[in-house]
């Protein structure tokens, strides 16, 4: 590795911890409907997909998440554009989020992706893209969820469609 990508992946994480430790403090909203099980979940969420991805919830309420993914060497295609999988990710991180958020029984139910579909329409080479999962379906046995992935000029750069299965949590 070269001292330039070492450099930039230095830089990189600072202003990933700048934007994660000071920024987000002071401006993530969460409802009072789901602030005793966004609490939980930032317990379990250190070392997943997202956390790797750089992924910031801005937002939590029932039947909708809001978040932010940098747009950087993690997450782009060696083509510098941000790579269609890393949308993907992010896509069903918020999906997946958002819906462990609307389980009413969240100890004896788990929640996990069945299917996902996206259309990338826009690339996009730096900065952030900020996502939005919509609930259009809580059920039972499975919830389906819209996700918009945007740049930050608002452009639409991925739409999604997620459909989410309720399993039983197994003990032991």
């Amino acid at each position: 590795m070269n001292l330039y990508l070492i450099l930039v992946n230095i830089i990189e994480y600072l202003q990933n911890y700048f934007y994660k430790n000071v920024l987000l403090k002071n401006s993530m909203h969460i409802s009072d409907e789901v602030k005793q099980k966004v609490e939980l979940y930032n317990k379990h969420a250190a070392k997943s997909m997202g956390d790797v991805l750089g992924i910031e919830f801005l937002s939590f309420e029932k039947g909708k998440v809001t978040g932010s993914m940098p747009v950087n060497t993690s997450t782009s295609q060696p083509f510098g554009i941000l790579h269609g999988g890393a949308s993907v990710a992010f896509a069903e991180t918020l999906a997946s989020v958002g819906g462990w958020l609307a389980l009413d029984d969240y100890e004896s139910y788990i929640i996990v992706g069945l299917e996902i579909n996206a259309n990338h329409i826009r690339s996009v080479r730096k900065g952030k893209v900020n996502g939005k999962a919509t609930a259009l379906h809580v059920g039972k046995k499975t919830q389906v969820w819209e996700i918009r992935i945007e740049d930050e000029e608002n452009n639409l750069v991925c739409i999604s469609r997620c459909t989410l299965a309720i399993l039983p949590r197994k003990i032991g």
